[in-house]
């Protein structure tokens, strides 16, 4: 997970994780207990960081590092 050690804060990793879950704003929103604007900053900063510019973009990033396995996509 090179790009997200060395570039993401723990939320940002557990934002990462969510939205490839399938998760939308809102309700990563409401699991991590942090406002949506909150999640949408993090995200940007996180799109930033590994150059990556859409949301497939970063679920592709998420299976490729292995923080998610194939079977959990799209399971919220």
């Amino acid at each position: 997970m090179t790009g997200v050690q060395t570039c993401a804060l723990p939320i940002q990793r557990e934002i990462l994780q969510l939205i490839a879950e399938g998760q939308n704003t809102k309700k990563i929103g409401e699991i991590l207990k942090v406002s949506p604007k909150t999640v949408e900053y993090h995200r940007m900063k996180l799109m930033n960081c590994l150059n990556v510019y859409d949301i497939p973009g970063l679920v592709r990033f998420a299976l490729r590092v292995g923080l998610i396995p194939e079977e959990k996509l799209g399971a919220g």
